[in-house]
C-alpha cells in the first residue's frame, strides 16, 4: 500500500472521532507547551542577566569575603562574612601589590527606610562610591553632583537618591540639599540619578548611596565590607590582576592552603559562565519534569489506540477480506498514533510560544525589566521531535495488535 493512502487512511480513522483525538493528545499538548514556555523563559532570563553583567563591563572584578559559594543557600554567607575589612582596602590600593587596578570601591550593604518630613519609603541602601558608579556602569546625575573623596574621607552625611525615591519622597519638590533621614540620621541630598530602572541586582530608580565610610559609622556599625568592586586598567589583563589580588589576601590573611580562602574572587567573564551554567541546569531539570506529562500522553495515547483497535475490529477484518496486509493494517494504526502526537506537538508549540509571548511582555511590563521575548526553536525542535517519537514508542503495541486481526474475526464481530 501506498504511503500516501496510508496516511489518507490514518486521517479519516481519527476524523471519525474528533473529541476523543483531541481529549487523547491533550497530555502531549500540555507536555510540548510546558517545554516552550521552561525553554523560552530561561532564554530570556540568561539573556537579561547577562545583558546586566555586560553593563559592568569586562575590566570589572569583585572581590567578595567568605569561601565561594557552591549553591543558592550559600549566598547568604557573604552578608555576614567579616572578612574584607578597610587594611584589605589599603593592600589592594597600593600599586606594589595590584599594579593593574585602575580604581576599587567597597559596598556595604544598609537595611531599614528613608524618610522625608511626613514620607517613608523603603529603597536599596548602598554605602558605596558614587562616583565609582559614574565610572564603571556610566550613570551621572539628572540634578547635582556625587559626593566625592573628600566626602568619603570625612564620613559626611550626604546622599545621592534614585528618580522613584525622589517622586515617593518629594514629590514636585525640589530634593536637592534637603534632608532625608535613614534610621535617625540625616543625610543632604546631593544628587538624583536619572531614570534607569533595573540594573544587575538591583533598580537605579530605588536606591539611595551614601558613602560607605559614613554608613559603617552612622548606621551599621560595622569594620567590614560585604564587597569590593575594582576596575582594572583593561580587559586584557583582568586575569593577571585576579592572580595578584588573590595572592594580596592571601598573604595579607596568612592562608597557604587556597581550600582555606576566606574571600573569593569573581570576573565578569567568570560570573557569566556561572549564570549560563545554572539556568542550564535548572532549564534540563524543570524540562525533565514537564517531559513526565508527555510520557502519560504516551500511554493515554496507546490506551485510545487499542480502545479503537477493539472497536474497529469489522474494519480491520474487511480491509484484509480485500487484500490488506499486516504491514498495511499495522501501518495505518502506527500512522494514527504518530498523526496524533504530532498533532499535539504542533498545538503545544503554537500555545508555548504565545504564552511565552505573554510572559515576556508581563514580565517586561509589570516589573520593569529588559526582558525580551525569545522563541526556543530548540525546544520546539525537541518538543516535536519528541512528540513524534511518542507516537511511534506507545503507537506500536496497538498497531502489532491490529495487525494480528483476522477477516474471520470480522464476521464474528457481526
Amino acid at each position: 500500500m501506498k504511503i500516501r493512502y496510508s496516511v489518507k487512511t490514518a486521517f479519516h480513522g481519527l476524523k471519525a472521532s474528533k473529541s476523543r483525538s483531541l481529549l487523547t493528545i491533550l497530555g502531549i499538548v500540555i507536555g510540548i507547551t510546558g517545554i516552550m514556555l521552561i525553554v523560552s523563559i530561561g532564554s530570556g532570563a540568561e539573556k537579561l542577566i547577562l545583558t546586566e553583567i555586560g553593563g559592568l563591563g569586562a575590566d570589572t572584578i569583585v572581590i567578595r569575603p567568605g569561601q565561594e559559594p557552591t549553591g543558592p543557600s550559600d549566598i547568604a554567607q557573604t552578608l555576614f562574612s567579616d572578612s574584607i575589612k578597610k587594611r584589605d582596602l589599603v593592600a589592594l590600593s597600593k600599586k606594589s601589590n595590584v599594579p593593574d587596578l585602575e580604581t576599587m570601591a567597597p559596598v556595604v550593604f544598609v537595611s531599614g527606610g528613608a524618610s522625608f518630613g511626613g514620607e517613608t519609603y523603603s529603597p536599596t541602601i548602598f554605602g558605596w562610591s558614587a562616583e565609582f558608579m559614574g565610572n564603571t556602569l556610566n550613570i551621572y546625575p539628572e540634578q547635582g553632583e556625587y559626593f566625592g573623596d573628600a566626602e568619603i574621607s570625612d564620613r559626611a552625611s550626604v546622599a545621592v537618591i534614585g528618580a522613584k525615591v525622589k517622586e515617593e519622597l518629594f514629590g514636585d519638590v525640589d530634593p536637592l540639599g534637603k534632608y532625608i533621614t535613614i534610621k535617625n540620621h540625616k543625610f543632604r541630598v546631593m544628587a538624583v540619578l536619572p531614570k534607569k530602572g533595573q540594573l544587575l541586582f538591583f533598580n537605579v530608580d530605588e536606591v539611595v548611596i551614601i558613602p560607605y565610610t559614613t554608613a559603617q559609622t552612622y548606621i551599621t556599625g560595622t569594620d567590614y565590607y560585604q564587597e569590593i568592586l575594582a576596575k582594572a586598567r583593561s580587559a586584557d589583563v583582568v586575569d593577571i590582576a585576579v592572580v595578584d589580588i588573590t595572592r594580596t589576601l592571601r598573604e595579607l590573611h596568612n592562608i597557604s592552603d587556597p581550600s582555606k580562602d576566606d574571600f573569593y574572587v569573581e570576573t565578569q567573564q567568570g560570573l557569566a559562565t556561572q549564570v549560563q551554567t545554572i539556568i542550564q541546569v535548572l532549564t534540563i531539570f524543570l524540562t525533565s519534569v514537564v517531559a513526565i506529562s508527555l510520557v502519560v500522553g504516551g500511554i493515554g495515547v496507546m490506551n485510545i489506540m487499542l480502545v479503537s483497535v477493539s472497536e474497529r475490529v469489522k474494519e480491520i477484518g474487511l480491509r484484509k477480506a480485500v487484500g490488506a496486509t499486516k504491514s498495511d493494517i499495522s501501518k495505518q494504526f502506527l500512522l494514527e498514533a504518530i498523526m496524533l502526537t504530532g498533532a499535539g506537538g504542533a498545538i503545544g508549540i503554537f500555545l508555548g510560544t504565545m504564552l511565552s509571548l505573554l510572559s515576556a511582555v508581563v514580565l517586561a511590563k509589570g516589573l520593569n525589566l529588559n526582558w525580551n521575548f525569545s522563541f526556543p526553536l530548540v525546544g520546539a525542535l525537541l518538543g516535536f521531535g519528541v512528540s513524534l517519537l511518542v507516537g511511534v514508542v506507545f503507537g506500536l503495541y496497538p498497531a502489532k495488535k491490529a495487525a494480528e486481526k483476522t477477516a474471520i474475526e470480522a464476521l464474528r464481530y457481526e
